[in-house]
C-alpha cells in the first residue's frame, strides 16, 4: 500500500512516496554518523525515519521532526522524526512510535548498537528487522538471535547482503550446462574472511550446503581462528576451510576457492575495482578476469538492506541453519 503526499524541501516541491517506515534505535552519541549512512544511502532512503535516539542519562521524551528532499530530479522527499529516549523507554518503545508510524506501509526495524529489548518492544508493529550478524562477536549468540527474530519477522542481514556479488559470481560460474554437472564433483571449499566477519563464511558456505543438500558438520577452530572440516554429500566429503585475514580492514570477505575431485578449480579475490577471478579446467587451461563493480560499499550495503525490506530472499533462513550446524 502507498501514497503520495506533496511537500516542500528547502524551496523546491517534492513528493514523498510513501512506501516504508523506518524504526532505528542508535546510540545518542552516535546519531550524526547514523544520519550520515542513512543520507548515503540515495533512493533507496526509508520515506519515513523515525530515529530513537538513546541518551542514557535521560529520563523524559523529547522529539522533532524534518521533512528533507534528495537533490535528484526526481524531486523525492523523505520525513525523519527524532525521538530522544531514556534507556528505561526501551522496554515500551512501541507505545512511543506507534502514534507516528504510517499506517499501511511495511515497518522496518534497525538497531545497530544493540539495545535488543527495543527491538523486542518494537515487534509489535514491524514486518522487517535489519541486522548485521557480523556486530556481534559471538558467533553462535548471533545466529541463535537472528533464528529468533526470524520466527517473528522477516529479517535483512548486511552480513548476508555483502556476500551476494561472490554468491552471484559462484552460481554464475556453474550456470553454464557444461559447467552444471561439476557442481556434484565438489572436493572443497576455501573461504578467505575479514577477522571479523567469520559468521559471513559461514553463511556462504551455509548457503552452498543448504542449496546443494550437503550436511555440514560441526567445524574444528585452531589457535589462529581458523575452522575447518568438512561436509557430507551423497557420495564424498567436501572439505571446508575458513581463513581469517587480518590485513583485511573491511568487513566481509577476502576470497573464495572451490575445488573439484576431477581438477576444476574456480577463485575469487577481492580485488581493487572488483573481484579477481580465476578458472582452472581439468585439462590445464586457467583463465582470468575481473568483475567489475562488484562492491557496493557501506553505504550501498545499507540502501540494499532497506530494499530487501520490500524482497523476500528465501536462501538465507537455510543458510543460516547450516551455519548452525557449523559451528564449534
Amino acid at each position: 500500500m502507498s501514497g503520495l503526499a506533496a511537500t516542500h524541501a528547502g524551496d523546491r516541491p517534492s513528493a514523498s512516496a510513501r512506501v516504508l517506515n523506518m524504526v532505528a534505535v542508535v546510540d545518542r552519541e552516535r546519531l550524526e554518523e547514523i544520519e550520515a549512512r542513512l543520507a548515503r544511502v540515495g533512493r533507496y532512503h526509508p520515506s519515513v525515519s523515525i530515529i530513537c535516539a538513546v541518551g542514557p542519562e535521560d529520563t523524559s521524551v523529547d522529539a522533532h521532526a524534518v521533512v528533507a528532499g534528495s537533490p535528484d530530479a526526481l524531486g523525492q522527499s523523505y520525513e525523519q522524526v527524532t525521538i530522544d529516549v531514556a534507556v528505561d523507554h526501551l522496554t515500551h518503545l512501541d507505545t512511543i512510535v506507534d502514534p507516528i508510524l504510517v499506517s499501511g506501509l511495511t515497518t522496518l526495524v534497525w538497531a545497530p548498537h544493540g539495545y535488543p529489548e527495543a527491538v523486542d518492544s518494537l515487534l509489535r508493529l514491524a514486518q522487517v528487522v535489519l541486522l548485521d550478524s557480523t556486530a556481534e562477536p559471538d558467533i553462535a549468540a548471533s545466529l541463535a538471535r537472528v533464528s529468533e527474530l526470524a520466527e517473528r519477522a522477516y529479517v535483512v542481514d548486511l552480513a548476508w547482503l555483502r556476500s551476494t556479488p561472490w554468491r552471484e559470481r559462484v552460481a554464475f560460474t556453474f550456470d553454464p550446462a557444461e559447467w552444471r554437472p561439476e557442481l556434484e564433483h565438489i572436493s572443497s571449499v576455501q573461504v578467505r574472511h575479514a577477522a571479523d566477519s567469520a559468521v559471513a563464511a559461514l553463511l556462504l558456505v551455509g548457503w552452498l550446503a543448504s542449496r546443494l543438500g550437503w550436511t555440514p558438520e560441526v567445524l574444528a577452530r585452531d589457535d589462529g581462528g581458523r575452522l575447518s572440516g568438512r561436509a557430507r554429500a551423497d557420495d564424498r566429503d567436501v572439505d571446508v576451510t575458513l581463513e581469517p585475514i587480518a590485513a583485511l580492514d573491511v568487513p566481509g570477505l577476502a576470497g573464495v576457492t572451490l575445488e573439484t575431485d576431477d581438477g576444476m578449480s574456480m577463485s575469487l579475490d577481492r580485488a581493487s575495482g572488483g573481484l579477481a577471478a580465476t578458472r582452472k579446467t581439468p585439462d590445464g587451461h586457467t583463465y582470468t578476469w575481473t568483475v567489475l563493480g562488484a562492491s557496493r560499499g557501506e553505504g550501498g550495503i545499507l540502501g540494499e538492506g532497506v530494499r530487501q525490506a520490500l524482497l523476500r530472499d528465501p536462501t538465507y533462513r537455510p543458510a543460516v541453519a547450516a551455519a548452525r550446524a557449523m559451528l564449534p
